[in-house]
This record gives C-alpha cells, sequence and structure tokens, in this order.
C-alpha cells in the first residue's frame, strides 16, 4: 500500500517493500515526520556528511535525498523499500549511497539521524561503530515511538556519544537529542559484539558447540526455545540434498544440518545481514574444514532460487514487522518454499502453536503434518506434491 508521508520542504510517496496491496501498514510513522520538521525548525544544517540509521523503509532517507544522505541498514528489504522510494518519488539512485550494517562506516559523520531500532543491542553496535567519525560539532538525532524508546536506550547515547536528552512527545513519538563530547569518547570502552556462547547440552548433536551472534540478531545472548525445540525435531536421515535454512539467524539449524550430514549442500538466507554474517560465523565455528560448502545469501526469502531447485526447507518465520503483529512474512516463505522445493521435497516450520501456521500451510502445500509438539511450540511438515 502506497502512502504519502508529508516533510517540510516536500510530500512523498512511500511503500513497504515489497509491495502487498494487502498489506495496510505503512511505510513511515509519526516519528518519522516529527524528525524532519525538527530538523527545519531547528535550522540544522545539511550541507556536511549527513547519516542515516536504521531507516525502516526508506522515508528518511527519500525524504533528505537532496543533502546525499547516507544510509546505514541491517535490512535487505529496508534496503530495496529505499531503492522503489527513491524511484516512486522521481530521485536519482545516485543522490543516496547505501550501505549495509557491515560495511565500513563513513570517516566523518557532521548529521546523524537514527531511526530507533527494536534490538538494544543493534543500536549499541551501531553506535559504537559510528562513533570514530563522530565530532563534537555533530548534530546527532534519535527518533521512534514513545514506546519504543526506553531509558536504556537513551543510557546508550549516553554512554557511547555523549550528554542525552528527550523532547516532549508529539502524536505519540519523540526525538532522542545528543551531545556529542569528547570526555565521553575517551571513556566509553570497546563495542562488546559480536558475542559467542556454548549451546547447551539438550539439543542434539550442537551440544556443546559454540554460536556466534552478531548485535541484532533475535535472543542474540542465548538459544531461543523456538529453535532448541527445533533442534530437538530436525529430520533425520535425508540424504544428501540442498537445504535451505530460510531465515536463518545465526544459523544454528543449518549448522546442525551440515554437522549430521556432511554432503548436504546447506544454503542459509536471511533479510537481515547480520544474521548472515552471524550464520557464515556459527558455521566457520563448528565445521571449520568444510569452507565453501555452504552458502550464505542475503536476500529476500527464496527470491532468486530456481523452481524445483531445493529438497528441504527449515523455517523458523518471525511474526513480527519491526514492532508490528503480521503473518505476512510467513506467508510468502512458505510461498516461496512451495516455488523452490522440488516434487517430494518438504517444508519444515516451528512456530507458537496459537499461530496457526498449520491453516497456511493446507492452503498453500494442501497438506500439512504435525511432526512434534508441546505446551508452546510446533513441528510442522508441509511436502511440495506433483505439479
Amino acid at each position: 500500500m502506497s502512502d504519502r508521508m508529508t516533510a517540510p520542504w516536500g510530500e512523498y510517496a512511500l511503500a513497504r517493500f515489497p509491495e502487498d496491496p494487502r498489506d495496510r501498514l505503512r511505510a513511515w510513522d509519526a516519528s518519522d515526520a516529527y524528525l524532519l520538521r525538527h530538523l527545519t525548525e531547528s535550522g540544522t544544517p545539511l550541507d556536511g556528511t549527513v547519516v542515516v540509521v536504521g531507516d525502516r523503509w526508506g522515508a528518511l532517507t527519500t525524504a533528505l535525498a537532496g543533502h546525499r544522505p547516507t544510509q546505514i541498514t541491517d535490512s535487505f528489504l529496508s534496503r530495496e523499500a529505499t531503492r522503489a522510494n527513491l524511484e516512486r518519488n522521481g530521485v536519482e539512485a545516485d543522490s543516496v549511497r547505501l550501505l549495509t550494517t557491515r560495511d565500513t562506516p563513513p570517516d566523518r559523520v557532521d548529521v546523524l539521524v537514527v531511526r530507533v531500532p527494536k534490538s538494544l543491542a543493534l543500536l549499541e553496535d551501531q553506535l559504537h561503530r559510528l562513533a570514530p567519525a563522530v565530532h563534537e560539532g555533530t548534530v546527532v538525532v534519535g527518533t521512534g515511538m514513545v514506546k519504543e524508546i526506553h531509558t536504556s536506550t537513551l543510557r546508550l547515547f549516553e554512554r557511547i556519544l555523549g550528554p542525552t536528552r528527550t523532547s516532549l512527545a508529539q502524536q505519540k513519538a519523540r526525538l532522542i537529542l545528543c551531545k556529542p563530547d569528547g570526555r565521553t569518547a575517551r571513556a566509553r570502552g570497546n563495542d562488546p559484539w559480536p558475542y559467542r556462547y556454548e549451546l547447551p547440552d539438550d539439543v542434539g548433536l550442537l551440544a556443546g558447540r559454540p554460536v556466534v551472534n552478531h548485535a541484532g540478531v533475535f535472543c542474540a545472548d542465548r538459544l531461543d526455545v523456538g529453535t532448541r525445540f527445533f533442534l530437538r525435531h530436525l529430520p533425520r536421515e535425508q540424504g544428501p540434498g540442498r537445504v535451505v535454512d530460510l531465515g536463518c539467524g545465526n544459523g544454528v539449524v543449518g549448522t546442525a544440518v551440515a554437522v549430521a550430514d556432511p554432503g548436504a549442500e546447506v544454503v542459509f538466507v536471511d533479510e537481515s545481514y547480520q544474521a548472515v554474517a552471524s550464520a557464515e560465523a556459527t558455521y566457520g565455528a563448528n565445521l571449520p574444514d568444510a569452507e565453501g560448502k555452504a552458502e550464505f545469501l542475503v536476500g529476500d526469502g527464496l527470491e532468486g532460487f530456481g523452481p524445483e531447485s531445493v529438497d528441504l526447507v527449515l523455517n523458523n518465520p518471525p511474526f513480527h514487522s519491526h514492532q508490528a503483529t503480521t503473518d505476512a512474512t510467513a506467508r510468502r516463505m512458505f510461498a516461496g518454499a512451495r516455488r523452490a522445493l522440488r516434487p517430494g521435497g518438504e517444508l519444515w516450520v516451528v512456530g507458537n502453536r496459537h499461530l496457526g501456521y498449520h491453516v497456511q500451510l493446507r492452503r498453500i502445500f494442501g497438506n500439512s503434518e504435525l511432526v512434534a509438539s508441546d505446551a508452546k511450540f510446533v513441528v510442522l511438515k508441509a511436502v511440495r506434491r506433483d505439479s
């Protein structure tokens, strides 16, 4: 759904990516508009190096494109949304520099705009990575809805960059106003990410093995309970084949497949650059002699995979898009899996019982089998029948 955001210097047609007429969620919110108004009303000079961090669907980057900003994002979908929104508004693509959270940030930042992410760890990591480029004259403005900004959020800005305060709320949105100083720069310490821990003893073949998590990956400091349940109920005796860990996160599921079956061709896919970096590090830590035997892809699910090119898809789908609860991502993952699977190929899914994924699977595959369940989670299997 395309919608229009009004900024002090223009109006912009914006949409999420991929655009879906059934999706009623907007590509911007009051916090984006509040920040843009603040930049104008405060007289913030925008003729230096402008960096936009965490722009969810490209609203801020598109509105600031006249100032040739650098966007830094962890999301492939956000990056593609930015490209599409620039084109939608007649903005030349080369007006904006697009970087990921894994790229080297600019060496100088004069205006730093931060859309507060859901993950406090990702915010911490990105502020640490940008801090050397920030100087005492840098204008630092964060933005988010009131429910997204906590005392811990403000403490991060204050500990890593400098004295921090918040604005009054407008339309349930708030700004974070930070003034970098040299004393904070000298005392901020080192970036604690990535984080490494060993898996618990009740997860089968990977018991006691290392996991590497870059900041922003779901449950970065421990194994989440859904994945723990999934690891106990993965398919066995599949034989060599092409296996996709779809929405791979830190890669423990795909790594478990590779440890169990060295002949399997495992592909790790996620739309998060931090997640794919984590998966590659986890795989390397557990299979140091298997370099080159797995693929690590940042992308939009199984887009780009050929029809009938995969034997097995393993999936723990997210049911949030930033702060919004939605099953749109799961639906697209399931439909993509059906298209990519060979006849007889299987999709295995873990999810909370209440999400009712069996209904979606029956609609898309025509079948769904309960493999395992407990009080909170289910593991489901759907088989791609002959076309």
